[in-house]
């Protein structure tokens, strides 16, 4: 009974040591396949930053040449604007000299039918 103890520790003993390193090997794979990973992960965020600012760097120039664009159409707004308000103005102005011209007008046919009528 002794020796069958003693057997079945051993076999237990051999059995513990031979976990113990199928768990030191396991260890080391995954502390290998852990520092792979982070450089992997390392490598990707590295060539999606550059990627990413590459990609802003197109939107901003997409976006500056838009702005351009407003402005450029922006000017021509308010050049087509001032060019309205200069029309408006000179219309007014023409506006107020045919009033001037109708009174006068009228002035002179008040004048001749007043003549006319007085006897001269």
């Amino acid at each position: 009974m002794v020796v069958a103890t003693v057997g079945t520790i051993s076999g237990a003993i051999w059995y513990a040591s031979g976990q113990a390193s199928i768990i030191e090997g396991l260890t080391e794979q995954v502390e290998t396949l852990t520092i792979e990973n982070n450089a992997t992960d390392r490598t990707n965020l590295i060539r999606d930053v550059e990627r990413n600012t590459d990609n802003l760097q197109e939107i901003i120039d997409i976006l500056s040449e838009v702005y351009a664009e407003i402005e450029d159409g922006d000017n021509e707004i308010w050049e087509d604007i001032d060019m309205i308000n200069d029309d408006m103005g000179g219309m007014a102005s023409h506006m107020m000299e045919i009033i001037k011209l109708q009174a006068r007008v009228a002035v002179l046919e008040k004048t001749m039918q007043f003549t006319k009528n007085d006897g001269m």
